[in-house]
């Protein structure tokens, strides 16, 4: 069972949202998705193709006290996002809290990674259409309802070397800081609505299908660098979300929250 079930407890603080977490079927979304329904969101389990994996999301948020539902869509296609969001919509209510976490499949390992002089420019559009894509066709689908009702939070994963880049990892991280640039711009505009947008930047994730093929070694060279001598976990992340989820954050929009225990300090 979830940390945010056994040690937090479950709460109502988010009784009023119709929550979708994209990419949650298992590792940082599905802990986030967790951690929504703990706290008495409604939450939509977004996933391309793993749908037992969904479920069992969708399990442990009805066992901590929520309510939930898988939902199976490619948030790359624009016409599946809408159907997606309609119905949604007619069976929950409009969507409110939206958190754009889906990735491509993605590996972060320093030995196999491509370089700036063998990267192909498709890499990069791959990524551009998942994370920028993929959150530009949700935002499209949730806006006119949060425009409507004034009030909306949407928020964005990124990734801490947006800021420090310590690997290289040339199309993941432009995308993301591309991601950034999309979020403070919706951020501006969406703020006379009541709609705040910000992002997370969490430092490597351990353990998840991406950070697997870390060796123990690059793990214990990141951990002496970082300030509270430990990796993130899916957990850590997900207690931002919550923070910006709330009515805590009501005031603040267009920020980039650093999750990664110090490492990266401006």
């Amino acid at each position: 069972m979830s940390a945010f079930g056994q040690g937090l407890g479950s709460s109502d603080m988010l009784r009023d949202r119709v929550a979708i977490v994209t990419g949650s079927s298992r590792g940082i979304g599905a802990a986030i998705a967790r951690a929504l329904g703990a706290h008495g969101a409604t939450v939509i389990v977004n996933y391309l193709q793993n749908h037992d994996a969904a479920q069992h999301v969708v399990e442990v948020v009805e066992a901590l006290g929520g309510r939930a539902e898988a939902y199976a869509a490619d948030v790359t296609n624009p016409q599946a996002v809408h159907t997606m969001i309609t119905e949604v919509t007619e069976r929950f209510g409009p969507v409110n809290l939206l958190v754009n976490n889906a990735l491509q499949n993605y590996t972060f390992d320093p030995l196999t990674r491509s370089t700036a002089w063998t990267i192909p420019w498709e890499d990069y559009q791959n990524q551009f259409n998942s994370s920028v894509g993929g959150a530009y066709n949700l935002c499209h689908a949730v806006l006119p309802a949060m425009r409507t009702t004034g009030d909306g939070r949407i928020i964005n994963l990124v990734t801490d070397l947006i800021e420090r880049p310590s690997i290289p990892y040339h199309d993941y991280t432009t995308a993301k800081t591309a991601l950034l640039g999309f979020s403070r711009n919706l951020a501006s505009e969406l703020g006379p609505f009541g709609i705040t947008v910000n992002c997370i930047a969490p430092g490597l994730v351990y353990p998840t299908d991406s950070s697997q093929a870390t060796t123990d070694e690059q793990r214990d060279d990141l951990e002496a660098a970082t300030p509270l001598r430990r990796l993130a976990t899916p957990e850590d992340v997900a207690g931002s979300v919550l923070f910006f989820a709330s009515n805590w954050s009501s005031f603040i929009t267009g920020a980039c929250l650093f999750v990664d225990g110090g490492l990266v300090m401006k």
